[in-house]
């Protein structure tokens, strides 16, 4: 990444991991400390960690950085105030989020304004580059509601059965409210060729099997379980008269090209980068349903890599770069 020489990256979470690696995965490196780490010492230590990569230290001397988080820079799959474990309160999981929130602040490419505010801290942004583009940073974590038919035992992301009614309750939001008219309001006031929006999980809808229960359905943590928030957004997009809007978005270690659609047709492309080293999904995970899914116009999960684009006042190209290292190491 850094020999192409980029004029600006884009980070769009799980910088880090809050656990050193899955069951079953072989982790490129040892973690240091080891086992997953909960306060503001240990995520101060897996940043230090990460920050030692020489390949990293390249790229951020390369070019800029914009960044927003995922789930992974605090805890996996956690929504808002709510920890994956039902067990956690409030209470508890938000002094976690406040060591996670001190240490990404202290680690990472911010404005001043986005200093934390004890488990609070605003990092959606928008920046203007030039006439080209204006570029919105969204945070798609912080503010939104607890995960949709969360079972007993867990409130972890799964595909969910038809008949889970949480997913269409409109009062849900994956932005929340506030973020949610901020972003629309900036589709307004955009003048710019291009508008970028970066965040951290796949917007395009996505069907697929519930490998465990073998009904078909959408997948509770990304947009997919707040379906009414990604229509109000992309419904306030088409109607600003924004240009030519492209969404670059991270999570699901796959490379995907996606159309989002709305009534009117298609509004705007998606480009999903995979993970630079983490293993992949497996791979019944997509492909069983991938032609029941039209808007999806490229899909890749054989390789770890990066998505390199370049836009020209009246083109835009967007390449999936495999990594240097060829074929994914995959799950034993």
């Amino acid at each position: 990444m850094a020999a192409e020489g980029p004029d600006l990256t884009l980070f769009l979470g799980d910088y880090i991991y809050e656990s050193s690696h899955g069951v079953g995965v072989t982790p490129l490196r040892a973690h240091y400390p080891a086992g997953e780490v909960a306060d503001l010492a240990g995520y101060r230590a897996r940043y230090s960690q990460y920050k030692t990569d020489p390949d990293l230290q390249a790229l951020h001397a390369a070019a800029p950085a914009l960044v927003t988080w995922d789930d992974h820079e605090v805890h996996n799959d956690y929504s808002g105030d709510y920890d994956w474990d039902p067990r956690v309160t409030v209470e508890a999981f938000r002094r976690r989020r406040t060591a996670a929130y001190q240490a990404f602040w202290e680690n990472m490419p911010l404005r001043r304004r986005s200093q934390p505010g004890g488990p609070f801290m605003r990092i959606h942004d928008r920046f203007r580059w030039g006439q080209l583009a204006t570029i919105h940073m969204a945070d798609s974590r912080q503010y939104r509601d607890a995960s949709a038919c969360a079972r007993p035992e867990t409130r972890r992301g799964f595909v969910a059965a038809p008949d889970c009614v949480d997913i269409n309750d409109p009062a849900r939001s994956i932005l929340g409210a506030a973020q949610e008219a901020w972003l629309n309001g900036g589709f307004k006031r955009s003048e710019s060729q291009w508008n970028i929006i970066g965040q951290g999980l796949m917007v395009a809808p996505f069907l697929q099997r519930n490998r465990a229960t073998g009904w078909e359905g959408h997948y509770t943590d990304t947009w997919d379980g707040y379906p009414k928030s990604r229509d109000r957004v992309l419904a306030g997009l088409g109607a600003s008269g924004a240009r030519n809007p492209v969404f670059f978005s991270g999570d699901i270690h796959c490379f995907w090209a996606n159309d989002l659609v709305t009534a009117q047709g298609p509004l705007a492309t998606e480009f999903v980068g995979t993970s630079v080293t983490s293993d992949p999904p497996p791979p019944d995970n997509f492909r069983p349903t991938l032609d029941k899914n039209p808007w999806v116009r490229f899909f890749e999960d054989q390789y770890r890599g990066y998505i390199c684009a370049t836009s020209p006042p009246n083109a835009w190209k967007s390449a999936s770069r495999p990594s240097p290292t060829g074929a994914t190491r995959r799950r034993r």
